[in-house]
């Protein structure tokens, strides 16, 4: 019997820890904060633990991965506690996987791990993980064939079902917008045509385009983060063209621009006092006038450089900003007054379905002849079931286990899945579940 140790019971929890469950000779032990949440993850079953883990009690911690039985450990947790997770599962000799990006920090310590025999898996999630692993898949191909990739476009979205998909900005959450809104205020960097473009901080959203994405019209997509590294760790050095982006549905993009551009996602802390949501936007913008909604809403147009009657503003209007609604909180950044503003208003309700679109385009060119190839993914959460984003997340990194587990995947390091020993048996097993691309190739001779 193998032992996995779950870190964090939370919303990507449930798809892993019910898969693991599921396999005959896998005990697995839940630890999270609230214990509540493990309990119910586990339900009963005869293979499965639950335990309380404050995750800032390091003597915890180290006593739950040094225990004997733990073979591997998954991190759940926020990503600022993997490489303390991975530290210790260096010392005590556990494999370890994680669905989150490779930081420096944990890129540091590769060598550690190889030399201590220790696989630390990361990037086995949706985004990051099938993205890698479904675009590698035909990148091995095209080469494998004697082509080049010389263009590589990548778009990814987790958003409403298109019957939930019942607000003016066309995103819901299930759980806090905190991190949605704190990543638009990240700087960008992709390659385009040979050239590099840089996207600075806070303008992010002023860099939009419509998407056309097969089976799903009305998106546009934006930048994410740095592209640019993709050209070595996919090998496509040679492509001219590389670039990742966030899928949304339109009108998104300019309605977070304005939101920034009024200073309404800052993480500085202030004392706001008993203000209303009118008070704070004229506060924001220098409107000295007593505030009626009518007079607002034309100086906050003229201060974005938008006509009064723009859909923007009705987004604003809508989310309550012209109100006389106090504000839910009276300490704090103007981030987290907008976070529990939106997560008042634009939560998934009971029964909805999200869904995760994904879309690679390439350019692969051989000595007679171009393809162009599209490849898409189209996912639903189940109604009262597992959302998308969740089994997207939290299967690929279970799939992962069982194969470390049962010595099928065998080498030692920090590991990301763009290798054919992990994502062939991953994608395929995600496509026996139903999570599966379709592919378009289109050729010019």
């Amino acid at each position: 019997m193998k032992t996995v140790l779950v870190l964090g019971a939370g919303l990507v929890a449930r798809p892993p820890v019910r898969y693991l469950l599921d396999l005959p000779d896998v005990q697995v032990i839940v630890a999270s904060r609230t214990v509540s949440k493990a309990v119910a993850l586990i339900d009963g079953h005869p293979q499965g633990e639950a335990r309380a883990l404050n995750v800032k009690d390091a003597a915890a911690l180290r006593a739950l991965i040094s225990n004997p039985k733990v073979d591997l450990v998954i991190s759940l947790l926020p990503y600022i506690y993997h490489v303390q997770v991975a530290e210790l599962c260096i010392e005590f000799g556990k494999n370890m996987v994680t669905t989150s990006y490779v930081s420096p920090a944990m890129r540091a310590l590769d060598a550690r791990a190889q030399a201590a025999g220790v696989t630390l898996l990361n990037e086995i999630g949706v985004d990051p993980g099938i993205d890698h692993m479904s675009a590698m898949k035909i990148i091995h191909h095209v080469q494998g064939n004697g082509g080049e990739i010389t263009r590589f476009r990548s778009w990814c979205g987790g958003l409403p079902a298109p019957e939930a998909n019942t607000n003016p900005l066309g995103y819901k959450f299930s759980w806090s917008p905190r991190g949605v809104l704190l990543a638009g205020r990240n700087a960008a960097h992709y390659l385009e045509d040979g050239k590099e473009i840089n996207i600075a901080a806070g303008t992010l959203f002023e860099h939009h385009w419509p998407v056309p994405v097969v089976g799903m019209p009305g998106l546009e997509g934006y930048p994410n983060r740095d592209s640019v590294p993709y050209a070595e760790i996919y090998g496509i050095t040679s492509a001219r063209t590389i670039f990742r982006g966030t899928l949304r549905n339109q009108g998104w993009c300019e309605t977070l621009d304005a939101l920034l551009k009024l200073g309404l996602v800052e993480i500085e802390e202030k004392d706001w006092g008993a203000l209303t949501y009118k008070q704070l936007l004229g506060q924001l913008i220098g409107y000295t006038a007593e505030p009626d909604s009518d007079g607002l809403r034309q100086a906050v147009a003229t201060y974005l450089g938008l006509e009064p009657d723009s859909f923007v503003l009705d987004n604003l209007a809508w989310l309550g900003l012209f109100s006389d609604d106090p504000l839910p909180l009276q300490h704090g950044g103007t981030i987290d007054i907008l976070t529990a503003c939106m997560l008042e208003k634009m939560s998934y309700a009971e029964g909805e379905r999200d869904m995760l679109v994904m879309q690679h385009e390439f350019t692969a060119e051989y000595p007679d002849h171009t393809d162009y190839i599209t490849s898409t993914m189209l996912d639903y959460g189940i109604p009262h079931g597992d959302t998308s984003m969740a089994r997207t997340v939290g299967l690929p990194a279970a799939i992962a286990t069982r194969m470390i587990l049962e010595g099928k995947i065998t080498r030692k390091g920090v590991l990301i899945p763009v290798t054919p020993d992990i994502y062939e048996p991953v994608m395929a097993e995600l496509q026996a579940v139903g999570i599966h691309f379709e592919e378009r190739v289109t050729r010019e001779d």
